[in-house]
Protein backbone atom coordinates (compact mmCIF):
# COMPACT_ATOMS: atom_id res chain seq x y z
CA UNK A 1 0.00 0.00 0.00
CA UNK A 2 1.06 4.00 -0.87
CA UNK A 3 0.82 6.13 2.27
CA UNK A 4 0.69 9.87 1.64
CA UNK A 5 1.41 11.36 5.13
CA UNK A 6 1.35 15.11 5.77
CA UNK A 7 2.38 17.23 8.02
CA UNK A 8 0.18 20.72 8.36
CA UNK A 9 2.03 23.83 10.21
CA UNK A 10 0.18 27.15 9.97
CA UNK A 11 2.08 28.24 6.76
CA UNK A 12 3.66 25.39 5.60
CA UNK A 13 2.93 21.22 4.73
CA UNK A 14 5.40 18.67 4.82
CA UNK A 15 4.88 15.47 2.55
CA UNK A 16 5.88 12.09 1.69
CA UNK A 17 4.49 9.62 -0.44
CA UNK A 18 5.82 5.89 1.30
CA UNK A 19 5.92 2.48 -0.26
CA UNK A 20 4.81 0.44 3.37
CA UNK A 21 5.61 -2.68 1.92
CA UNK A 22 9.40 -1.37 1.27
CA UNK A 23 9.05 1.23 3.30
CA UNK A 24 10.73 3.42 0.67
CA UNK A 25 9.83 7.07 0.08
CA UNK A 26 8.40 7.67 -3.26
CA UNK A 27 8.36 11.34 -3.04
CA UNK A 28 8.95 13.94 -0.62
CA UNK A 29 8.75 17.79 -0.44
CA UNK A 30 7.59 20.85 1.43
CA UNK A 31 5.11 23.76 1.02
CA UNK A 32 5.91 27.03 2.70
CA UNK A 33 4.51 30.56 2.63
CA UNK A 34 0.81 29.55 2.05
CA UNK A 35 -1.44 32.18 1.86
CA UNK A 36 1.10 34.73 1.04
CA UNK A 37 2.98 33.61 -2.40
CA UNK A 38 3.76 30.40 -2.42
CA UNK A 39 6.63 27.89 -2.85
CA UNK A 40 7.00 24.18 -3.58
CA UNK A 41 10.13 21.87 -3.02
CA UNK A 42 9.27 18.37 -4.82
CA UNK A 43 11.62 15.80 -4.56
CA UNK A 44 10.55 12.07 -6.74
CA UNK A 45 13.50 9.03 -5.34
CA UNK A 46 16.05 9.29 -7.09
CA UNK A 47 15.38 12.47 -8.47
CA UNK A 48 16.95 16.09 -7.81
CA UNK A 49 14.65 18.30 -5.82
CA UNK A 50 12.51 20.23 -8.08
CA UNK A 51 11.15 23.95 -6.96
CA UNK A 52 8.25 26.20 -8.00
CA UNK A 53 6.32 28.99 -6.76
CA UNK A 54 2.76 28.09 -7.96
CA UNK A 55 0.32 30.49 -6.05
CA UNK A 56 -1.36 28.50 -2.68
CA UNK A 57 -3.32 30.73 -0.81
CA UNK A 58 -4.99 28.09 1.52
CA UNK A 59 -3.81 24.51 2.51
CA UNK A 60 -6.45 22.97 -0.12
CA UNK A 61 -5.30 24.31 -2.72
CA UNK A 62 -1.74 23.47 -2.10
CA UNK A 63 -2.50 20.06 -1.23
CA UNK A 64 -4.04 19.88 -4.89
CA UNK A 65 -0.54 21.08 -6.05
CA UNK A 66 0.59 18.04 -4.62
CA UNK A 67 -1.70 15.64 -5.54
CA UNK A 68 -0.55 16.95 -8.87
CA UNK A 69 3.08 16.91 -9.07
CA UNK A 70 2.57 13.19 -7.83
CA UNK A 71 0.78 12.07 -10.39
CA UNK A 72 2.57 14.36 -12.87
CA UNK A 73 4.02 12.94 -16.19
CA UNK A 74 7.15 13.74 -15.91
CA UNK A 75 8.20 14.17 -12.37
CA UNK A 76 5.27 11.62 -10.80
CA UNK A 77 6.04 9.00 -8.87
CA UNK A 78 2.27 7.75 -9.45
CA UNK A 79 0.12 7.50 -12.74
CA UNK A 80 -3.28 7.88 -10.61
CA UNK A 81 -4.59 9.01 -7.08
CA UNK A 82 -6.38 5.72 -7.28
CA UNK A 83 -2.95 4.15 -6.57
CA UNK A 84 -3.04 5.69 -2.69
CA UNK A 85 -4.47 3.38 -0.28
CA UNK A 86 -4.40 5.87 2.93
CA UNK A 87 -3.36 9.25 4.51
CA UNK A 88 -1.69 9.85 7.54
CA UNK A 89 -1.97 13.08 8.98
CA UNK A 90 0.38 14.39 11.95
CA UNK A 91 -1.94 16.13 14.88
CA UNK A 92 0.11 17.50 17.63
CA UNK A 93 -2.21 17.44 20.66
CA UNK A 94 -4.67 14.61 21.68
CA UNK A 95 -5.11 15.58 25.17
CA UNK A 96 -5.91 12.60 27.24
CA UNK A 97 -9.07 11.49 24.76
CA UNK A 98 -6.58 9.69 21.81
CA UNK A 99 -4.10 7.27 23.80
CA UNK A 100 -3.28 5.80 20.81
CA UNK A 101 -3.44 6.71 16.17
CA UNK A 102 -7.01 6.73 14.97
CA UNK A 103 -9.12 6.49 12.09
CA UNK A 104 -10.46 10.19 11.41
CA UNK A 105 -14.21 10.45 11.38
CA UNK A 106 -16.29 13.21 12.21
CA UNK A 107 -16.12 12.49 16.12
CA UNK A 108 -12.35 12.55 16.10
CA UNK A 109 -12.14 16.05 14.25
CA UNK A 110 -14.53 17.65 16.60
CA UNK A 111 -12.28 16.24 19.98
CA UNK A 112 -9.29 17.27 18.53
CA UNK A 113 -10.47 20.76 18.06
CA UNK A 114 -11.58 20.62 21.41
CA UNK A 115 -7.77 19.99 22.35
CA UNK A 116 -6.77 23.27 20.08
CA UNK A 117 -6.90 24.86 23.43
CA UNK A 118 -3.61 23.24 24.29
CA UNK A 119 -2.39 23.62 20.80
CA UNK A 120 -3.89 26.79 19.22
CA UNK A 121 -1.32 26.78 16.25
CA UNK A 122 -0.94 23.27 15.54
CA UNK A 123 -3.92 21.31 15.68
CA UNK A 124 -6.12 24.22 13.42
CA UNK A 125 -3.27 23.96 11.09
CA UNK A 126 -3.56 19.90 11.13
CA UNK A 127 -7.65 20.19 10.87
CA UNK A 128 -6.85 22.26 7.68
CA UNK A 129 -4.98 19.50 6.27
CA UNK A 130 -7.38 17.06 7.29
CA UNK A 131 -10.46 18.73 5.54
CA UNK A 132 -8.54 19.38 2.49
CA UNK A 133 -7.77 15.79 1.79
CA UNK A 134 -10.98 14.64 2.32
CA UNK A 135 -12.58 17.56 0.28
CA UNK A 136 -9.90 16.30 -2.74
CA UNK A 137 -9.80 12.69 -1.85
CA UNK A 138 -13.26 12.03 -0.51
CA UNK A 139 -13.16 8.03 -0.73
CA UNK A 140 -9.48 7.47 0.97
CA UNK A 141 -9.24 6.06 4.92
CA UNK A 142 -7.50 8.87 6.85
CA UNK A 143 -5.60 8.30 10.08
CA UNK A 144 -4.74 11.16 13.00
CA UNK A 145 -0.97 10.48 14.56
CA UNK A 146 -0.78 12.18 17.62
CA UNK A 147 2.75 14.16 19.10
CA UNK A 148 0.95 13.16 22.77
CA UNK A 149 -0.04 9.48 22.19
CA UNK A 150 2.90 8.18 23.04
CA UNK A 151 3.30 9.51 26.46
CA UNK A 152 -0.22 8.68 27.74
CA UNK A 153 1.59 5.68 29.26
CA UNK A 154 3.12 8.02 31.54
CA UNK A 155 2.31 7.46 35.33
CA UNK A 156 -0.23 10.18 37.69
CA UNK A 157 2.93 10.98 39.45
CA UNK A 158 4.79 11.85 36.41
CA UNK A 159 2.61 13.82 34.65
CA UNK A 160 0.76 16.04 37.66
CA UNK A 161 1.88 19.18 38.35
CA UNK A 162 1.79 21.05 41.74
CA UNK A 163 -0.81 23.38 41.65
CA UNK A 164 -4.45 22.66 42.89
CA UNK A 165 -6.20 19.60 42.00
CA UNK A 166 -8.74 21.11 40.38
CA UNK A 167 -7.33 22.75 37.35
CA UNK A 168 -6.31 18.98 36.28
CA UNK A 169 -9.26 17.48 37.15
CA UNK A 170 -11.27 20.59 35.88
CA UNK A 171 -9.43 21.70 32.71
CA UNK A 172 -7.10 18.50 32.22
CA UNK A 173 -3.76 20.62 32.66
CA UNK A 174 -1.22 18.39 33.52
CA UNK A 175 2.29 16.97 31.50
CA UNK A 176 1.51 15.57 28.02
CA UNK A 177 5.03 15.55 26.20
CA UNK A 178 5.43 15.70 22.57
CA UNK A 179 7.61 14.23 20.06
CA UNK A 180 6.36 11.12 20.72
CA UNK A 181 5.86 9.95 17.03
CA UNK A 182 9.91 10.11 17.09
CA UNK A 183 10.50 8.76 20.76
CA UNK A 184 8.28 5.63 20.33
CA UNK A 185 10.49 4.92 16.77
CA UNK A 186 13.81 5.53 17.87
CA UNK A 187 12.99 3.07 20.86
CA UNK A 188 12.05 0.74 18.95
CA UNK A 189 14.64 1.31 16.86
CA UNK A 190 17.23 0.42 19.65
CA UNK A 191 15.76 -2.49 21.00
CA UNK A 192 16.07 -3.79 17.03
CA UNK A 193 19.66 -2.54 16.66
CA UNK A 194 20.61 -4.40 19.98
CA UNK A 195 18.61 -7.59 19.51
CA UNK A 196 16.51 -7.67 22.64
CA UNK A 197 12.64 -7.42 23.38
CA UNK A 198 11.71 -3.96 24.16
CA UNK A 199 10.09 -4.83 27.02
CA UNK A 200 13.21 -6.15 28.75
CA UNK A 201 14.80 -2.78 27.99
CA UNK A 202 15.07 0.90 29.84
CA UNK A 203 16.11 2.99 27.24
CA UNK A 204 16.73 7.01 27.68
CA UNK A 205 15.52 8.85 23.81
CA UNK A 206 17.73 12.09 23.42
CA UNK A 207 15.55 14.12 20.78
CA UNK A 208 17.89 16.87 20.13
CA UNK A 209 17.28 19.48 17.34
CA UNK A 210 16.04 22.96 17.70
CA UNK A 211 12.81 21.66 19.09
CA UNK A 212 14.19 19.09 21.81
CA UNK A 213 13.30 16.40 24.53
CA UNK A 214 14.22 13.64 26.66
CA UNK A 215 11.74 10.58 27.10
CA UNK A 216 12.47 7.58 29.65
CA UNK A 217 11.35 4.39 28.26
CA UNK A 218 10.79 1.39 29.98
CA UNK A 219 9.53 -2.02 28.89
CA UNK A 220 8.67 0.40 25.03
CA UNK A 221 5.81 2.42 26.96
CA UNK A 222 7.12 6.04 27.74
CA UNK A 223 7.20 6.65 32.23
CA UNK A 224 8.27 10.37 31.75
CA UNK A 225 9.21 13.03 29.01
CA UNK A 226 10.95 16.71 29.64
CA UNK A 227 7.91 18.23 27.66
CA UNK A 228 4.99 19.35 29.57
CA UNK A 229 1.49 21.13 28.87
CA UNK A 230 2.85 22.63 25.53
CA UNK A 231 6.19 21.87 24.02
CA UNK A 232 7.68 25.30 25.84
CA UNK A 233 8.69 22.95 29.28
CA UNK A 234 12.00 20.92 29.63
CA UNK A 235 15.09 21.51 27.79
CA UNK A 236 16.71 24.83 26.55
CA UNK A 237 16.15 24.84 22.90
CA UNK A 238 16.62 26.58 19.65
CA UNK A 239 14.04 29.30 20.70
CA UNK A 240 12.13 27.97 23.64
CA UNK A 241 13.62 29.03 27.12
CA UNK A 242 12.78 25.47 28.51
CA UNK A 243 12.62 25.20 32.71
CA UNK A 244 12.41 27.81 34.52
CA UNK A 245 10.85 29.52 37.54
CA UNK A 246 6.92 30.60 36.77
CA UNK A 247 7.42 34.02 38.94
CA UNK A 248 9.94 35.05 35.89
CA UNK A 249 6.71 35.54 33.85
CA UNK A 250 5.43 38.20 36.21
CA UNK A 251 9.16 40.00 36.27
CA UNK A 252 9.33 40.31 33.04
CA UNK A 253 5.86 41.64 32.46
CA UNK A 254 5.80 44.14 35.29
CA UNK A 255 9.34 45.66 33.96
CA UNK A 256 9.03 45.72 30.86
CA UNK A 257 4.73 46.35 30.78
CA UNK A 258 3.99 43.20 29.07
CA UNK A 259 1.10 40.89 28.93
CA UNK A 260 1.49 37.21 30.45
CA UNK A 261 1.31 36.29 26.57
CA UNK A 262 3.52 38.27 25.33
CA UNK A 263 6.09 37.24 27.85
CA UNK A 264 5.41 33.63 26.90
CA UNK A 265 5.81 34.59 23.56
CA UNK A 266 9.45 35.53 24.18
CA UNK A 267 9.66 32.53 25.84
CA UNK A 268 8.56 30.71 22.57
CA UNK A 269 10.31 32.63 20.51
CA UNK A 270 13.27 34.34 21.78
CA UNK A 271 14.43 32.49 23.95
CA UNK A 272 16.32 28.73 24.03
CA UNK A 273 20.36 29.31 22.95
CA UNK A 274 19.32 31.75 20.80
CA UNK A 275 18.15 34.10 23.41
CA UNK A 276 21.44 33.23 25.18
CA UNK A 277 23.96 33.74 22.70
CA UNK A 278 22.53 36.38 20.90
CA UNK A 279 23.73 34.37 17.60
CA UNK A 280 21.03 32.15 15.76
CA UNK A 281 19.00 29.37 17.13
CA UNK A 282 20.71 27.23 14.70
CA UNK A 283 23.59 24.73 16.59
CA UNK A 284 25.71 24.85 13.58
CA UNK A 285 25.70 28.98 14.07
CA UNK A 286 26.09 28.87 17.51
CA UNK A 287 29.05 26.47 17.27
CA UNK A 288 30.77 28.51 14.45
CA UNK A 289 30.50 32.19 16.94
CA UNK A 290 31.93 30.02 19.76
CA UNK A 291 35.00 29.14 17.48
CA UNK A 292 35.62 32.56 16.68
CA UNK A 293 35.40 32.76 20.63
CA UNK A 294 32.17 34.28 21.20
CA UNK A 295 31.72 33.33 24.52
CA UNK A 296 28.28 33.72 25.21
CA UNK A 297 27.72 31.39 22.25
CA UNK A 298 29.92 28.93 24.13
CA UNK A 299 27.94 29.67 27.34
CA UNK A 300 24.37 29.24 25.59
CA UNK A 301 26.05 25.22 24.29
CA UNK A 302 27.22 24.40 27.52
CA UNK A 303 23.76 25.20 29.11
CA UNK A 304 21.81 23.38 26.49
CA UNK A 305 24.36 20.50 27.33
CA UNK A 306 24.26 20.66 31.06
CA UNK A 307 20.13 20.56 30.83
CA UNK A 308 20.39 17.36 28.96
CA UNK A 309 22.55 15.26 31.12
CA UNK A 310 20.29 16.01 33.95
CA UNK A 311 17.40 14.94 32.17
CA UNK A 312 19.07 11.67 31.79
CA UNK A 313 20.38 11.69 35.54
CA UNK A 314 16.72 12.11 36.27
CA UNK A 315 15.26 9.69 34.11
CA UNK A 316 17.78 6.96 34.83
CA UNK A 317 17.02 7.41 38.40
CA UNK A 318 13.43 7.47 37.71
CA UNK A 319 13.64 3.69 35.83
CA UNK A 320 16.04 2.47 38.42
CA UNK A 321 18.51 1.97 35.79
CA UNK A 322 18.93 2.59 31.85
CA UNK A 323 20.03 -0.06 29.19
CA UNK A 324 20.57 2.25 26.51
CA UNK A 325 20.43 6.04 25.78
CA UNK A 326 19.80 7.14 21.90
CA UNK A 327 20.69 10.69 19.97
CA UNK A 328 18.26 11.38 17.34
CA UNK A 329 17.07 14.58 15.89
CA UNK A 330 19.39 17.09 13.79
CA UNK A 331 21.77 17.87 16.80
CA UNK A 332 21.72 14.18 18.44
CA UNK A 333 22.18 12.46 15.07
CA UNK A 334 24.55 14.82 13.02
CA UNK A 335 26.38 16.58 16.21
CA UNK A 336 29.50 13.85 17.41
CA UNK A 337 31.11 16.70 19.65
CA UNK A 338 27.62 17.46 21.30
CA UNK A 339 27.33 13.81 22.04
CA UNK A 340 30.80 13.21 22.94
CA UNK A 341 30.45 15.67 25.43
CA UNK A 342 26.89 14.83 26.97
CA UNK A 343 27.92 11.52 27.71
CA UNK A 344 31.37 12.90 29.28
CA UNK A 345 29.26 13.42 32.33
CA UNK A 346 27.73 9.86 32.38
CA UNK A 347 30.73 8.31 33.41
CA UNK A 348 28.52 6.75 36.91
CA UNK A 349 26.36 5.20 34.85
CA UNK A 350 29.15 3.10 33.62
CA UNK A 351 28.51 4.95 29.85
CA UNK A 352 31.64 5.25 27.67
CA UNK A 353 32.02 6.29 24.21
CA UNK A 354 33.98 5.32 21.36
CA UNK A 355 35.30 8.01 19.21
CA UNK A 356 36.62 6.46 16.46
CA UNK A 357 32.39 4.61 16.11
CA UNK A 358 31.30 7.94 17.20
CA UNK A 359 32.19 9.41 14.35
CA UNK A 360 29.15 9.38 12.04
CA UNK A 361 26.64 11.79 10.96
CA UNK A 362 22.48 10.49 10.04
CA UNK A 363 23.55 6.67 10.59
CA UNK A 364 22.28 4.42 12.74
CA UNK A 365 25.52 3.21 14.89
CA UNK A 366 26.52 1.94 17.99
CA UNK A 367 28.96 4.58 18.97
CA UNK A 368 29.55 3.47 23.04
CA UNK A 369 32.82 1.20 23.47
CA UNK A 370 32.74 -2.64 23.99
CA UNK A 371 33.09 -2.29 27.83
CA UNK A 372 30.43 0.55 28.26
CA UNK A 373 27.42 -0.74 30.52
CA UNK A 374 25.47 1.59 28.64
CA UNK A 375 24.58 1.29 25.33
CA UNK A 376 24.89 4.71 23.48
CA UNK A 377 23.34 4.88 20.24
CA UNK A 378 23.05 7.16 17.09
CA UNK A 379 19.56 6.57 15.61
CA UNK A 380 18.19 8.81 12.83
CA UNK A 381 14.16 9.44 13.07
CA UNK A 382 12.06 8.76 11.21
CA UNK A 383 8.68 10.50 12.30
CA UNK A 384 6.98 9.98 8.68
CA UNK A 385 7.80 6.30 8.75
CA UNK A 386 5.89 5.73 12.29
CA UNK A 387 2.78 7.78 11.07
CA UNK A 388 2.89 5.53 7.82
CA UNK A 389 3.03 2.21 9.79
CA UNK A 390 0.21 3.30 12.52
CA UNK A 391 -1.97 4.34 9.22
CA UNK A 392 -1.34 0.79 7.51
CA UNK A 393 -2.25 -1.42 10.57
CA UNK A 394 -5.39 0.70 11.17
CA UNK A 395 -6.94 0.75 7.10
CA UNK A 396 -6.20 -2.53 6.64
Amino acid sequence: MKVLVINCGSSSLKYQLIDSETEQVLAKGLCERIGIDGALTHQPAGKGKIKSEPAMPDHKTAIGIVLEQLTDKENGVVESLDEIGAVGHRIVHGGEKFTKSCIITDEVIKEVEECSVFAPLHNPAGLIGVRACQELMPNLPMVAVFDTAFHQTMPEKAYLYGIPRKYYDEDGIRRYGFHGTSHQFVSGEAAKMLGKDIKDLKIIVCHLGNGASVTAVEGGKSVDTSMGLTPLEGLIMGTRSGDLDPAIIEFIANKENKTASEVVNILNKESGVYGLSGVSSDFRDIKAAENEGNKAAGAALDAFIYRVVKYIGAYAAAMNGVDAIAFTAGVGENDDATRAEICSYLGYLGAKIDSEKNDVHGEAAVISSDDSRVALLCIPTNEELMIARDTVALVK
